[in-house]
């Protein structure tokens, strides 16, 4: 089908279908109230993963498996030989959308909202990895269309069911920290190439792999192996950096424990890229391969709270309550909660708490858990996803929630961007260039009700993005 009549038909498509029971697949067929019935798009690396917890749960039966890359998809093709194969989600949704509940995205960042949308406003439930969408504008156009459609959503942060991101909000609830005012973030992340030149080699596409499938909405460009199978995500055009890698599972602790909604403003510094001496390298189609990025937050329990994140080797200051020889925790990521009476640190996924100064620890009795617990914790994420689609119960990760929380990370990103925006000039040597605009570190300012950078309109062309001709959203 042409893009252009596939947006027509999938635009169409909420008036026209309504949530049914699951389609009579023959003999085999489990009633409805027993199984879910899925596509998956993205069934290798991460996805073959999400799939195989989607399959645990024995409640699951995939209809349709869909990935570009026939590579990636082997070992997944292979271990379901009676689902129907695709290299085109559009041919899944013409071919199969009366036979399918629910979907799975675990494509690329910036396919997740092409792929996912269509088939949300067929009413069909949708599980989407992390980060949701690749854009703000695509993250608030989830959000909405989630909700106007009543389809039971999840995020792939598996850290949003785990029991002590709940065990978090009971205890900062509880006041025994006090009013908190900053949280810091940090990760190891990047563990792919950052700060890298764009590939300018033409390489030959392998025959397994469909290049323009797999670019989609990105702009054309020749095939290069440095963007296959992992490192996409260190290319703005495709990921979302370190901080959209991992920002929804550390972040999502505070924003879910301070209800922190928008951020009002957004700074970043970052690595600096060097070509040789004093020159200047304009890798700015790569995100940095470490940053800084303060994000502002204003909260109606606790008042204006700044939440800073560190990437690519960089940590927050470690707090003076830390006595000789203790750490501030997982060398992976975690998050520092800094209240007016105490500070609590919890690691990357909240499956650890503690209170600074450690004694305290000893003298603190924990509130009785008053908030549900998903069973299995991080490893039932997927479980809760089905049984939301099965029964109607919440979702640890709706987007509801995480669309807010996914645009709060690509504010950060925003922030980064304007940090590398620079103009160039050829300098006087071949392959030189020289800076003639130069903002540097620039403060983003945000109206998140009416989603606008009100003082730099330049970065409102990447709150939107860019979609190649043929692929914009409707």
């Amino acid at each position: 089908m042409q893009r252009r009549k596939f947006i027509k038909k999938s635009a169409a498509a909420s008036a026209a279908f309504t949530i049914v029971p699951s389609f009579v697949m023959g003999k085999q067929h489990v009633a409805p109230s027993d199984t879910l019935y899925m596509g998956a798009f993205g069934v290798g690396g991460r996805g073959a993963g999400v799939i195989q917890g989607l399959d645990n749960t024995k409640k699951v039966k995939f209809v349709t498996l869909c990935d570009v890359d026939d590579r990636s998809a082997a070992s997944t093709y292979k271990k379901y030989p009676k689902a129907k194969k695709y290299k085109d989600f559009r041919k899944v949704y013409d071919k199969h959308l009366k036979e399918i509940d629910a979907i799975m995205v675990a494509t690329p960042d910036h396919m997740h909202a092409s792929i996912a949308l269509p088939f949300m406003r067929a009413k069909k439930h949708a599980y989407v990895e992390k980060p949701l969408t690749h854009t703000i504008n695509e993250a608030r156009l989830m959000t909405s269309v989630a909700q106007e459609n009543g389809i039971v959503t999840q995020m792939g942060n598996q850290g949003a069911s785990s029991a002590g991101s709940r065990e978090a909000k009971e205890w900062i609830a509880s006041g025994i920290i006090g009013k908190v005012y900053k949280v810091d973030c940090w990760t190891n992340r990047p563990v792919w190439p950052q700060g890298v030149p764009t590939p300018t080699e033409k390489q030959p596409i392998p025959k397994e792999l469909d290049w323009d499938l797999w670019l989609g909405k990105a702009a054309m460009r020749d095939y290069n192996a440095a963007y296959l199978p992992f490192k996409w995500r260190g290319f703005w055009d495709f990921g979302t950096g370190a901080l959209g890698d991992m920002g929804c599972h550390i972040m999502e602790t505070p924003f879910g424990v301070l209800d922190l909604g928008y951020p009002t403003e957004a700074e970043a510094s970052c690595t600096t890229n060097w070509v040789g001496d004093f020159v200047e390298a304009d890798y700015s189609d790569s995100c940095p391969a470490s940053s800084i990025v303060r994000l502002k937050f204003n909260t109606d329990t606790h008042g204006d709270i700044a939440l800073n994140w560190y990437d690519g080797g960089i940590l927050p200051d470690l707090p003076d309550e830390l006595k000789d020889g203790e750490t501030i925790g997982a060398t992976g990521g975690g998050s520092i909660f800094y209240g007016s009476r105490g500070i609590l640190i919890a690691d990357a996924y909240s499956l650890n708490l503690r209170l600074l100064p450690s004694s305290s620890m000893a003298l603190f009795n924990p509130p009785k858990p008053y908030l549900n617990r998903i069973k299995d914790g991080i490893e039932g994420h997927q479980n809760n996803f089905v049984e939301g689609c099965l029964t109607g119960s919440d979702t640890s990760s709706d987007f509801k929630k995480s669309g807010p929380l996914t645009e709060a990370v690509l504010m950060g990103n925003l922030a980064i961007k304007a940090f590398q925006y620079k103009k160039f000039k050829p300098g006087k040597k071949s392959g030189d260039w020289e800076p003639f605009e130069y903002p540097g570190r620039r403060k983003i300012l945000w109206d998140g009700a009416n989603m606008k950078v009100t003082n730099w309109d330049m970065a409102n062309e990447w709150v939107k993005g860019t979609y190649r001709k043929g692929w914009n959203l409707s």
